[in-house]
């Protein structure tokens, strides 16, 4: 962030952090929806009581964070600095250790099209500089400054996603035992063909179940999970995903402790989503407090964050 201050003053123009991160601006456009599923459990989604004991299983957290903000304009055209981080935690004598090395990157993310070349060309040779519009026939030379930090942002959850992406593709390459990615793994051709890597998914704008199913999907109890699904996308990997709720929702919301697990589709998947269930189960303590997702977040994760949190400084 310093040497983006530093080169954006030098190029004449006032610059400072302004306002909230882009995350937390963000109201997120897209509007829910439901998608539906082929069963690979039976012929209908159904609700099961995952048998046996929660076991501890996960051997390493996977994860990543990003930070965006509006640091300068260019006259009405917002400059952004985009910083992300990604780290695997690997359990090792119950301590957190980091495996291999963190991945980080940073850049100043401007609209190539609506900038004098003399500018960009100035600042990239100061700090790593990416264009949000290189590559689109259609970008605009000018448009509404929120376009312009939503292309920012955009281009910043991929920056994040890549380091994540590489992370478990090396896992797949070097690592030891069932890892724990937080979110899907189907942007991960590696990570969906490798029965040791496991997404957990806590946010659920989509709900993968048929319209008549959601009631099911929603009355999970504690311990309960759905019967797995396939899930198919064109610019994804194929997996299979069930839901499953980790604490109590009763006197709660209907979203309250539930989370959807991605899997590699292969094996026995009834046995696979009984195990990799117990896994998680096990996981719940110790709590990730005070975190606000404290109920559908496993500690090794929040772990994960605070480490990326505390490098990306």
């Amino acid at each position: 962030m310093r040497a983006v201050l530093r080169a954006l003053r030098a190029s004449g123009l006032g610059a400072a952090p302004t306002g909230a991160p882009l995350e937390l601006q963000s109201r997120g456009d897209e509007p829910p929806r439901l998608e539906t599923v082929t069963p690979l459990e039976g012929d209908r989604l159904a609700v099961r009581q995952v048998p046996g004991a929660p076991t501890v299983g996960l051997r390493a957290f996977l994860d990543g964070i990003q930070r965006s903000q509006v640091v300068a304009h260019a006259g009405t055209v917002p400059l952004v600095h985009g910083a992300v981080a990604a780290a695997v935690r690997c359990r090792d004598e119950r301590r957190l250790r980091t495996w291999g090395a963190p991945r980080r990157r940073e850049a100043l993310l401007l609209p190539g099209t609506a900038l004098s070349p003399a500018l960009v060309t100035a600042l990239a040779a100061q700090v790593p500089v990416l264009d949000t519009t290189a590559g689109d026939p259609a970008a605009p030379a000018a448009t509404h400054p929120q376009e312009l930090t939503a292309r920012a942002l955009t281009a910043v959850q991929r920056m994040r996603e890549a380091e994540e992406l590489a992370l478990v593709a090396a896992w797949v390459a070097d690592g030891d035992g069932p890892l724990l990615v937080d979110g899907g793994i189907s942007g991960s051709p590696e990570g969906a063909r490798d029965p040791r890597v496991i997404g957990v998914v806590k946010s659920h704008r989509t709900l993968y179940a048929p319209a008549g199913a959601v009631p099911l999907v929603l009355g999970l109890r504690e311990g309960e999970r759905t019967t797995a699904v396939a899930l198919h996308s064109p610019r994804r990997n194929p997996v299979a995903s069930w839901y499953l709720r980790l604490r109590d929702a009763q006197g709660r919301a209907p979203l309250f402790g539930l989370v959807r697990v991605e899997v590699a589709p292969l094996g026995d998947l009834t046995a696979r989503a009984d195990e990799v269930s117990r896994w998680l189960l096990a996981e719940r303590t110790p709590v990730a407090l005070p975190d606000a997702r404290w109920d559908v977040m496993v500690y090794g994760i929040r772990e994960c964050e605070q480490y990326l949190t505390a490098i990306l400084r």
